[in-house]
């Protein structure tokens, strides 16, 4: 058969494979399959007092698939969310399904929160997975592809070019294409070929010229021919004032023949594998050496991993592809379960490409620029350290800007009375500005400490060279912490100041990254309260040597009692509650999971406590269940901002407790990572806390409900209803309202009498 005849997601094949896509993946056989796997473990997790953490996973994923079906977004930005949800998906196969095949694989037992054992969760964790999968093409080829015309933009097959285009194409292949494939040949004198996760491959089923008289089968041979992932996914062309994108794999198919000379080819299938990236690192008393070289070695590891997933193209298979697909199912060992076929585009995370091209900038909404923090004029200071020991700054990013911070590194890099930089450092930007400042601090003299995590998922390799870079300038670098993840957010800068030293201080529930800071929200609180300066500053020494402080007096730190000190907070409000005094709980954060806190939730709750949960991710607390949880509600915030603040709020009969911090309730929260909750004493300070809090339950616009089901409820404004979009209304807040904040109707909003300044001088100490 001719090669380029295979089935193809573009052009007039669109509609039957939308239709087929409607039917479902495989064989109806194989769907009858998997609806009973799904009927009969149903009941099981509905039962359940706590959700999947992997099956909420997914409905995160859908409300991010459901900003990909907004009519309110440019396409633009509609593809964008798309491409965002392929890349979730790889990161969640990689690391969420690729953790389950290491209890599969080596026989371990585990019962996931639904009550499903390892066999029958995988089942049903797939089955979820491949639902979503379906959701994502019907969402690209019913909504998406066809609003191409309209934006001027074709997603273009080989046959609609016209002769000149194919000549270029051809021309581009010859001479750039073809110099870069290696076809890869398995067979019984060829062992089988190292093939790369999360790139483009083609499979090709050649007929065997050499033993005609053997078994019909064995007439096949099979190789493969992986698509550089440092080409372009779409080669592109201009034409009446449309551009064209050309997939690069119709370019190859199109002209495989010239890999293949004097061969029969049967059929070309395009695949993509993801491996299994979930490793856990045994560490070494050798730091600088074994666990690096360690890491290293994970990351090699990682392309090396257990295929957890193929996504191959749809359609009516040839029986050269249904040879190929048993074959890679038996070397793998996957089932159908594992196998997701593709009716449009293999790999959405290449629409990036159309979504940046130049003609198409002004498709995607223009940033709005930041605001200064309440408090202050503008965003850059003249002297930074004057600023701080005015009064405790509330940063509230990207609401206001990640300047601030740059300059207190900055300033204190060239700073000659400051004495040492000390910093916690989990993500940099590629090009970061915070390396920079402490390369600038070490070349200046400075005694500058940085943690730097090099365990941090998928930035191990930039971290490693990082640290480097700064050891190498003379910077008293530690590579991580024994086995715990270091992912608290908190630098120090020690400044001579004449006869005293002052402690000046940035927390933050984000990372130092100047770029994420444009796009995630957090917040950060920057201050010279000796308090808090003692406190990071026995933290630091906890994290850097081997001191164990007797309590710290602001900090809330894991693995030491951070669940701990949660559970105590919730029973407070619980027994409150129990003896007719006011009470209520408010927490925003990522991830709900840590099965111990869930409880004390669900008794507190029970108790009569108002519960206001604000969850963008993960919950496996089960809301609104009678008995068990009916004054607790979740809510999720999925807009144009990634909503990444960690906050606590606790009633305290009228006198709240507020934290902020970088840390979920997660058992690696609490048990596997070295994180911080800090107490937000400022009065000011707070009452800006309770305002981003009171603004987050009342938003309309990006927020979902969850149900007892465990199910997401998209928020619809009421009859007459203002539409309340806290993304864009952030930007315009006034002193009064923040003021005037509440979140419980018997709590008034914080005194913040302006004489917060004279509760704390600047700590002092000796200069040696």
């Amino acid at each position: 058969m001719n090669p380029t005849d295979n089935t193809t997601v573009i052009g007039n094949l669109i509609h039957k494979l939308t239709q087929r896509n409607r039917e479902g993946a495989g064989t109806g056989k194989e769907v009858d399959k998997m609806t009973k796997v799904s009927e009969k473990v149903s009941n099981v997790i509905e039962q359940s007092n706590y959700l999947s953490r992997d099956l909420s996973w997914l409905k995160f994923n859908e409300r991010v698939l459901d900003q990909a079906r907004s009519l309110n977004r440019t396409l633009m930005e509609r593809l964008k969310f798309l491409a965002i949800t392929a890349s979730n998906m790889d990161e969640f196969f990689t690391i969420r399904v690729g953790s389950l095949y290491n209890y599969l694989d080596y026989g371990k037992e585990r019962v996931d929160y639904s009550g499903l054992r390892e066999v029958p969760f995988r089942k049903a964790l797939l089955t979820a997975a491949q639902q979503f999968s379906k959701d994502q093409h019907q969402v690209f080829l019913e909504e998406l592809l066809p609003l191409f015309a309209e934006n001027e933009l074709q997603l273009v097959h080989h046959n609609d070019l016209t002769a000149d285009e194919q000549q270029q194409s051809e021309a581009y292949f010859d001479r750039t294409i073809y110099p870069m494939l290696t076809p890869m040949l398995y067979d019984y004198t060829h062992t089988f070929p190292v093939l790369l996760p999360k790139v483009l491959i083609f499979g090709v089923v050649t007929k065997n010229p050499d033993q005609p008289h053997i078994h019909e089968e064995d007439h096949q041979r099979l190789s493969f021919v992986q698509i550089p992932a440092n080409l372009p996914r779409f080669m592109n062309f201009e034409r009446d004032g449309e551009v064209l994108f050309l997939p690069l794999e119709e370019i190859i198919r199109q002209h495989i023949k010239k890999l293949y000379r004097n061969v029969e080819i049967l059929s070309v299938n395009l695949f993509r594998i993801t491996r299994n990236g979930d490793f856990t690192l045994e560490e070494s008393d050798d730091i600088e050496a074994d666990f690096i070289d360690e890491i290293k070695q994970k990351i090699k590891n990682r392309r090396l991993g257990r295929v957890v997933r193929v996504e191959l193209e749809a359609g009516d298979r040839a029986p050269g592809q249904e040879w190929m697909v048993n074959l890679l199912k038996k070397r793998w060992e996957i089932d159908d379960y594992n196998l997701f076929e593709t009716p449009s585009l293999i790999d959405y995370t290449s629409l990036w490409q159309i979504v940046r091209h130049p003609d198409f900038k002004d498709d995607l909404p223009a940033p709005h620029p930041p605001v200064p923090p309440l408090g202050l004029e503008r965003e850059k200071v003249t002297d930074i350290f004057e600023t701080m020991k005015e009064r405790d700054i509330l940063l509230h990013h990207p609401y206001n800007n990640f300047e601030p911070v740059l300059q207190l590194l900055e300033q204190a890099s060239e700073d000659p009375n400051v004495l040492a930089i000390k910093l916690t450092i989990y993500r940099l930007a590629k090009r970061s500005r915070i390396t920079e400042a402490l390369l600038k601090a070490a070349e200046n003299g400075k005694h500058v400490s940085v943690l730097f995590e090099v365990k941090a998922r998928f930035d191990e390799e930039n971290n490693i060279r990082e640290a480097q870079r700064l050891q190498k300038a003379g910077c008293f670098v530690i590579y991580g912490i024994s086995r715990f993840k270091t992912h608290t957010k908190l630098l120090l800068v020690v400044r001579n100041e004449g006869n005293r030293v002052v402690r000046y201080a940035h927390l933050s529930s984000g990372n130092y990254n100047e770029e994420t800071a444009k796009l995630y929200t957090d917040i950060g609180l920057l201050t010279t309260n000796e308090v808090y300066t003692q406190d990071i500053s026995e933290f630091f020494n906890v994290i850097t040597g081997h001191s164990l402080p007797n309590d710290y007096q602001n900090l809330i730190t894991a693995p030491r009692d951070m669940r701990k000190q949660l559970i105590n907070l919730i029973r407070c409000e619980a027994e409150n509650a129990q003896n007719g005094l006011p009470s209520g709980i408010c927490i925003k954060i990522n991830s709900l999971e840590d099965q111990e806190v869930i409880s004390e939730l669900y008794k507190a709750s029970q108790a009569g406590v108002r519960i206001r949960l604000i969850v963008r991710g993960i919950c496996c607390l089960r809301p609104q269940r009678p008995g068990l949880s009916e004054n607790i509600t979740v809510r999720s915030l999925v807009g144009d901002f990634l909503e990444h603040t960690r906050l606590f709020y606790f009633h305290n009969n009228g006198d709240p407790k507020v934290y902020g911090g970088s840390a979920d309730i997660m058992v690696r929260s609490f048990d596997r990572r070295i994180e911080s909750l800090f107490l937000l004493a400022d009065s000011r300070v707070k009452q800006e806390v309770i305002h981003i809090l009171q603004y987050n339950l009342l938003d309309n616009i990006n927020a979902y409900v969850l149900k007892e089901d465990g199910n997401y409820e998209r928020c619809c404004l009421d009859d007459g209803g203002e539409p309340f979009n806290t993304q864009r209304l952030f930007f315009d807040v006034t002193e009064e309202e923040v003021m005037t904040a509440r979140l419980f109707d018997d709590v008034q909003p914080v005194d913040t009498v302006p004489d917060a300044v004279e509760e704390h001088e600047p700590d002092e100490e000796e200069v040696h």
